[in-house]
C-alpha cells in the first residue's frame, strides 16, 4: 500500500518555498495546494490571452526536474500577485492547472498547449523556473549528501585502520582555521569515538577527508542560500519582461564550484571504496562491486566534462541538468563505498549467516581473519551505523536465497537503496546519522578549549605550594592584596599593548558597554589607582588573565599572573631595585633551577634608535621587532624592519651592532660610559645610564647582581614602559620568559589628571609550574595531594555514627583527618597509601566491644608492627604528641 502523500501549501501569509519542499513535490512524495488567500489575489478581469505551445520547460529534463520546474513556476505566478487584484494580470486558471498536473501520479507529464495573459507570459519567459527548480533539487540532494557522506567515510576509516590523529590538528585555535574543515573533522571524531586506529597507518585518502568534505560543505551552503533567495523572489525584468535578468549567470557562478566539489567528493569516495574492496573476503563479491564502481567513476568523468562544457557555452539550464546528473552518480559511488565498507567490517558475520553448513570446514586462518574483521568496528558512532544497516537487512529478510553470491548481492542492493535519497528508508538513515552526530552522549567529545588546562589533585598541590611561597614573598615586602574585575571596558585596554593589542579577547555587547577580558593585571591596576586618586601604593595581585594567542608549550590563552607593583614617588631607582630583587627571591624560593634576569632601559633603547637614525614615530614598532630577537635570528628581524616597517638596510645593520651587546651589569655599563661612547652624546641614553648605575650598585650590594644580565637586545613590546625593563628566563628550559616587568611612569596618568610613576613585575606562573612539574618527574618526587594526617578506619560496616564521633574529635582539635567505613581491611590501607596518610585510628569488632582504639603508624604506605592502643577519651591527646 502506497504511503499517503503529505501536502505543501503555497501562497499563505508568511509562507516561503524551500528546496526540500520542491524536491518532495518533484519526487512525488508530496501534493501541492494553493492557499485560499492567494487564490483571491488572482485577477478576475477579462484580459486578452495568447496561446503558448508549452510552459517554457526545456526538452531533455528528467521527470523529477520537470516537476520541480512546474513547482517553482507555480510559486512565481503566486508571487506575481503580491499587489492588489486590480493590478494583476495573472489568473487562477494557469496555477490551478499546474497544481492538477503536479498532483497526478502519472509517470510522464503531458503539458500541452496553454492560453496565457501578457503578465503570465512574462512570468513563464523570465522566471528561470527550470534552472531554479533543478538548482533546488541539487540543493536538497547535496545538503543531505553532506550529512551522510561523513558517516560513510568514517566506516572506511574503520576498515583501513587509518591514523586519524591529524583530524585533531586542523583547529589551530587561532581563529584562522577553516570552520567547515574543522567541523567535518569534529563530526568524524564523534562517529569514530572509541576507534583504535590512531597511530597506525597514515593513508592519504583518509587524511584528506576533512578538506574534501569541508570544501563541499562550504559550497553547499552557498548554493542553499542562493536557492532559497531565488525560490522566493518575484520575477525580475520589469512590466514588459524585457532584458536579461542575470539569474542564469548568477546561479551558474554559484553552481560551478559545486560541480568541482562534487567531482572531488566522488573521486575521494571512489578511492576509499577501492581500499575497502581489498578487505572483502569473498572474491566474486569484490570483483562485482569493483566493476560497478569503476563504471560509475567513468560516468562521473564524462558527466563532469559535459556539465563543464554546458557552462562554458552559457547554457545554464543544461549545465544544472548535467550537474544534477553528476550528483546522482556521486550518490551511487558513496552508496557503493558504504556497501564495500559494510561487507569489509560485518561481511564475515553475514557470510557465515548466508552460507549455512557449507562453510563449516573453513580454515582456521579464515576464521581468525573474519573474527578480526568483526572486531574492527570499534567506534561508537560507526557501530550504530553498522547496526542500523543490519537491522534493515534483517527486517527485510534480505538474502534468504540459498545461492550465496546472489544473496550477498541482494544485501548490497538493499544497502545501496538505503543510501539512495529517493529510497523508502533513506529518511530513517539520515535521522540516525544526525542523531549520532548531534546526540548529547557523543556531541563534540568532551575537550578543553585551545590554550587552557585542567589541573589534577597532584598539580593543584604544586600550585598551592607555589602560591603560598609567592604570597609570603610579596607580604614580606609590605604589599597589600588587590582584586579587579576579570573584564574591563574595551577603551581601558586598547592602545596599551602595541602590536599585542590584537591578542585582547573582546566580549559580545551585553548591554551597551563594549568590554574585553583583561590582558594583564598592570593596566587594571593603573586604572584602579587613577580612579581612586591614590598617589602611593604597594600592591600584589594573583589572578587569571586572557590572551588570544596561538597556544604552544608554555603559552596559554588563560593563565595566572602574579603581579607586584609599586606606585608613587620614592628615592631614585629604589622601587626599581626592589622589584627586581623580589623577582630573584621568588625564583630562588620556588627552586626551579638556574635562571637569569635580562635587564635594559627603555630610554637607552630610544637613545640607541635615535643614534642609529630611526625616526621617533617608529621607535615603538621597531622595539616590537627587536623584542623578537629571543625567538628569531637577527636576519629575520632585519627583514621585518626593512621590508615591513620601512627602515633602510644601513640603519638596521647599525641596530644589529648595538643589540649584540650583553654582559655583567657593571662591566657592560662601564663599557657604554667610556669616553667617546655615542650613548654619552645622547640625552635619553645618558639619563638611562645614570639611573642604571644607581640600580646596579644596589643590586650588587643586595647580593643578587650575579643573576642579572645587562642585555641591549631586550625591548619588551608593550607600549607603556618608560624606564627599566627586565625579563627572567630559566636556563635549559624551553618555555620562554618566566617573569618580566618594568617602569611605566605615564600609564596611570592615561586614566586621570595626575601622573603617578610606577614600576612592577609579573611572574609567569604557568611556565614556572611546567618547570616544577618536570623537575618533580625527573627527581621522581611523590607529591601528596592532601595534607591529611590521620585516617579514621571503622572496619565494621554500617557504623557511620562511630566514624562521625571519632573524626569530629580530631577536627575539633584542628587535626587534618578523613574517615572510611568498610569491613574490607585492604581498602583502608590502600586509601592511606594512595593519599600518603601517616597515621590510622583503627576500630574493629574488638575495639568496639572494648571501648578503645588502635593507633597505627604507616611509613611510605606500609604497615609498622608496633600498634598502640588508647582509650577513646585520650586518643586525640595521644595523637597530638605523636604528630
Amino acid at each position: 500500500m502506497a504511503a499517503e502523500r503529505s501536502s505543501i501549501t503555497l501562497g499563505g501569509k508568511g509562507s516561503s518555498l524551500s528546496s526540500s519542499s520542491v524536491y518532495n513535490v518533484a519526487s512525488g512524495v508530496a501534493n501541492v495546494r494553493i492557499d485560499s488567500s492567494a487564490i483571491e489575489r488572482f485577477s478576475t478581469r477579462n484580459v486578452p490571452s495568447i496561446k503558448r505551445s508549452s510552459f517554457g520547460i526545456p526538452q531533455g529534463l528528467t521527470n523529477e526536474e520537470t516537476r520541480a520546474s512546474l513547482a517553482v513556476l507555480l510559486n512565481k505566478l503566486i508571487l506575481s500577485t503580491s499587489g492588489p487584484p486590480s493590478s494583476s494580470t495573472a489568473r487562477s486558471v494557469l496555477p490551478l492547472k499546474i497544481v492538477e498536473i503536479l498532483n497526478l501520479k502519472a509517470e510522464s507529464l503531458e503539458l500541452g498547449e496553454i492560453d496565457v495573459t501578457e503578465g503570465e507570459n512574462i512570468v513563464l519567459e523570465k522566471s528561470c523556473a527550470s534552472l531554479i527548480g533543478i538548482c533546488s533539487i541539487i540543493d536538497h540532494k547535496s545538503t543531505t549528501l553532506s550529512q551522510i557522506v561523513d558517516s560513510v567515510a568514517a566506516l572506511s576509516c574503520e576498515v583501513t585502520k587509518a591514523d586519524i590523529a591529524s583530524f585533531s590538528l586542523l583547529d589551530s585555535g587561532d581563529g584562522n582555521g577553516d570552520k567547515d574543515v574543522i567541523g567535518v573533522a569534529g563530526d568524524l571524531k564523534v562517529l569514530l569515538n572509541g576507534y583504535k586506529g590512531t597511530g597506525k597507518l597514515e593513508i592519504e585518502e583518509i587524511s584528506k577527508i576533512p578538506w574534501i568534505h569541508g570544501k563541499f560543505r562550504y559550497v553547499v551552503k552557498s548554493v542553499h542560500a542562493d536557492a532559497r533567495r531565488e525560490l522566493n523572489s518575484g520575477v525580475k525584468g520589469g512590466k514588459t519582461g524585457s532584458g536579461n535578468t542575470g539569474i542564469g549567470e548568477a546561479l551558474g557562478t554559484t553552481l560551478l564550484p559545486l560541480l568541482t566539489a562534487i567531482k572531488n567528493l566522488g573521486v575521494c569516495s571512489f578511492l576509499r571504496a577501492k581500499l575497502c574492496f581489498e578487505k572483502i573476503v569473498n572474491e566474486n563479491l569484490k570483483k562485482c562491486l569493483s566493476e560497478k564502481i569503476c563504471v560509475e567513476n567513468e560516468n562521473l568523468k564524462n558527466s563532469y566534462k559535459l556539465a563543464y562544457t554546458a557552462h562554458l557555452e552559457e547554457d545554464y539550464c543544461r549545465f544544472a541538468h548535467k550537474l544534477n546528473e553528476c550528483l546522482g552518480i556521486v550518490w551511487r559511488i558513496v552508496g557503493l563505498e558504504a556497501v564495500a565498507a559494510f561487507f569489509a567490517l560485518a561481511g564475515g558475520e553475514l557470510f557465515v549467516q548466508k552460507s549455512g553448513d557449507a562453510d563449516k570446514e573453513e580454515s582456521k586462518t579464515d576464521k581468525k581473519k573474519k573474527k578480526n574483521e568483526k572486531k574492527a568496528v570499534v567506534g561508537k558512532g560507526t557501530s550504530l551505523v553498522i547496526q542500523f544497516i543490519k537491522d534493515r537487512l534483517v527486517s527485510n529478510d534480505a538474502a534468504s536465497d540459498g545461492d550465496q553470491m546472489h544473496s550477498l548481492m541482494q544485501c548490497g542492493e538493499q544497502i545501496l537503496n538505503l543510501f539512495n535519497p529517493e529510497g523508502r528508508s533513506f529518511d530513517s538513515l539520515l535521522d540516525k546519522v544526525k542523531e549520532i552526530v548531534e546526540s548529547n552522549e557523543n556531541r563534540r567529545l568532551p575537550k578543553l578549549p585551545k590554550g587552557t588546562r585542567d589541573f589534577a589533585k597532584e598539580q593543584m598541590a604544586v600550585r598551592e605550594k607555589a602560591f603560598s611561597i609567592i604570597q609570603n614573598v610579596f607580604k614580606r615586602h609590605g604589599a597589600t592584596a588587590l582584586d579587579t574585575p576579570v573584564f574591563e571596558l574595551r577603551e581601558t585596554l586598547m592602545g596599551k599593548y602595541g602590536e599585542d593589542s590584537k591578542l585582547v579577547y573582546d566580549i559580545a555587547d551585553q548591554g551597551g558597554e563594549l568590554c574585553s577580558l583583561r590582558y594583564d593585571l598592570t593596566v587594571p591596576f593603573a586604572r584602579y589607582v587613577a580612579m581612586n586618586g591614590i598617589t602611593s601604593f604597594k600592591r600584589y595581585q594573583i589572578a587569571k588573565v586572557y590572551r588570544r594567542d596561538n597556544p604552544s608549550k608554555g603559552r596559554y590563552r588563560e593563565f595566572y599572573q602574579c603581579d607586584f607593583d609599586i606606585a608613587g614617588l620614592f628615592e631614585p631607582m629604589g622601587p626599581d631595585f626592589e622589584i627586581v630583587k623580589i623577582l630573584t627571591e621568588l625564583l630562588d624560593e620556588l627552586e626551579i633551577g638556574d635562571y637569569e634576569v635580562k635587564l635594559n632601559h627603555r630610554k637607552l633603547l630610544d637613545g640607541m634608535l635615535e643614534i642609529c637614525g630611526v625616526p621617533p614615530e617608529k621607535f615603538r614598532t621597531i622595539c616590537s621587532s627587536i623584542d623578537k630577537l629571543d625567538k628569531q635570528s637577527f636576519e629575520q628581524v632585519k627583514k621585518e624592519m626593512v621590508e615591513e616597517k620601512g627602515l633602510s638596510s644601513e640603519i638596521a645593520d647599525r641596530i644589529g651592532n648595538f643589540v649584540k651587546e650583553k654582559g655583567a651589569p657593571l662591566e657592560l655599563l662601564s663599557k657604554l660610559r667610556q669616553e667617546g661612547s655615542e650613548f654619552l652624546d645622547n640625552q635619553s641614553s645618558r639619563e638611562a645610564l645614570d639611573e642604571l648605575s644607581i640600580m646596579f650598585e644596589a643590586l650588587k650590594r643586595s647580593k643578587c647582581s650575579e643573576r642579572i644580565v645587562f642585555d641591549l637586545s631586550l625591548a619588551r613590546g608593550l607600549d607603556y614602559y618608560t624606564g627599566v625593563i627586565f625579563e627572567a628566563v630559566c636556563i635549559g628550559a624551553e618555555v620562554g620568559s618566566i617573569g618580566a616587568g618594568g617602569r611605566y611612569d605615564n600609564l596611570i596618568g592615561m586614566f586621570g589628571t595626575k601622573q603617578v610613576p610606577a614600576v612592577g613585575m609579573s611572574l609567569g606562573i604557568e611556565r614556572v609550574f611546567n618547570i616544577m612539574e618536570e623537575l618533580n618527574e625527573k627527581q621522581k618526587q611523590v607529591i601528596r595531594p592532601t595534607e591529611t594526617q590521620v585516617l579514621v578506619s571503622i572496619m565494621v560496616d554500617n557504623k557511620l555514627a562511630e566514624a562521625a564521633e571519632l573524626v569530629s574529635q580530631l577536627w575539633g582539635a584542628k587535626i587534618n583527618a578523613e574517615y572510611l567505613v568498610s569491613k574490607r581491611k585492604e581498602k583502608h590501607f590502600n586509601r592511606a597509601k594512595e593519599s600518603g596518610i601517616p597515621w590510622m585510628v583503627m576500630v574493629g569488632e574488638k575495639e568496639l566491644s572494648g571501648s578503645f582504639v588502635t593507633l597505627k603508624k604507616l611509613e611510605k604506605g606500609s604497615e609498622e608492627k608496633e600498634d598502640q592502643t588508647c582509650t577513646r577519651d585520650r586518643f586525640v591527646e595521644e595523637l597530638k604528641k605523636l604528630l
